[in-house]
């Protein structure tokens, strides 16, 4: 995926809701019979200001899967009918533009020094749940994140379990003390035996994590991209090319403004950005919700023993890993096919 993905604007249908903290405005049921579509897109009132929000299936009688993007500053909104369009006779699927990114900067645009945290972004996901479960008229919903949300995810369904009938994760991260330095390592490894003097000299220069540089983790970045690129299979290009109505020069900006500051609101100009207090394990290992984990082979920046070990950790009423070859951190078409596989035969069913 691109470092900077081009996002749209556009006022269109607007819906609110007050979050759990305030008091609650009244939610509407749209789902009138099994039959009936759902395509809605605007902005939901979700922690304190507008957040953008689509919904879209064919039939209302489907399992609800709301996808909570990465980054944490990367909405999946404005690609996700190319992407995940398909999905839709058999889904309802939900995109969320999270505060500090896409859409929902646009409208609401925080000033540099406000900061988010994982504890923000994990209620307002909460929230969302909720408005979902009685506007769709469910009573659970499917969870599915990677990377970034991967970390919102869990900390979701740790929280609220009676909310989510399943957890779908890939690239799952697991703690700023486990994943940084070892993808440092593996990189390290992989550019001395390729004899790859120009990487090796930008990764010693670095030298091994924490660092206090918030240029860091970029540069590490792209030495990982181009060594993940060179074993697995690339996306098909026509996925990142954002629907129209989010194709507009200030949505561009906006997207690009909100990565940038969603990229500083996670490493910090000094290191003590929101990804220097993940620790998964610390939410401790039992989960009420069923917990079904992607993990790319050659996916460098979540390194699959990593996530393999925090997954055997783990206790839950279900259980499944799956490792996918020629799948590196990004989403590819082995990844969504593996998604699609496990939503089908081992998901769907405990939403029946």
């Amino acid at each position: 995926m691109p470092n900077h993905i081009q996002a749209a604007c556009g006022a269109l249908l607007f819906f609110a809701f007050a979050g759990c903290a305030a008091a609650q405005a009244p939610v509407t049921n749209i789902c009138t019979s099994p039959g009936q579509g759902v395509h809605e897109e605007g902005f939901v009132e979700i922690g304190g200001i507008p957040q953008w929000v689509t919904i879209n299936g064919d039939k209302c009688a489907n399992p609800v899967v709301l996808m909570v993007h990465g980054g944490p500053g990367n909405p999946m909104s404005l690609f996700a009918e190319t992407i995940y369009g398909g999905w839709e006779k058999d889904y309802t699927l939900v995109e969320w533009d999270q505060c500090g990114a896409g859409m929902t900067y646009g409208k609401t645009r925080p000033s540099d020094d406000t900061p988010l945290s994982v504890d923000q972004i994990t209620d307002d996901g909460i929230d969302l749940s909720r408005y979902l479960t009685q506007h769709l008229a469910k009573r659970k919903i499917i969870l599915m994140g990677g990377s970034w949300s991967s970390i919102v995810a869990i900390h979701m369904i740790k929280a609220e379990p009676d909310l989510f009938t399943a957890y779908l994760g890939w690239s799952q991260m697991v703690s700023y003390r486990e994943n940084p330095i070892g993808t440092y390592t593996k990189l390290l490894d992989l550019a001395r035996q390729a004899g790859d003097q120009d990487s090796i000299a930008k990764l010693e220069k670095l030298g091994p994590p924490p660092w206090t540089d918030p240029r860091a983790s970029g540069i590490m970045r792209r030495v990982d991209r181009k060594y993940e690129d060179l074993v697995t299979e690339p996306a098909p290009p026509q996925w990142w090319q954002p629907a129209a109505e989010y194709a507009t020069p200030q949505a561009q900006a906006d997207y690009t403004a909100g990565e940038d500051y969603s990229y500083l609101q996670f490493v910090g100009l000094k290191g003590d950005g929101i990804y220097s207090t993940v620790d998964l394990p610390s939410l401790g290992t039992h989960f009420d919700v069923p917990i079904f984990l992607l993990q790319g082979e050659d996916d460098y920046l979540t390194l699959p023993d990593i996530s393999r070990r925090y997954f055997d950790s783990l206790t839950a009423p279900q259980k499944a890993f799956v490792m996918l070859p020629r799948t590196g951190h990004d989403p590819n078409r082995i990844m969504v096919d593996a998604q699609r596989k496990l939503l089908d035969e081992k998901i769907r069913p405990l939403a029946e």
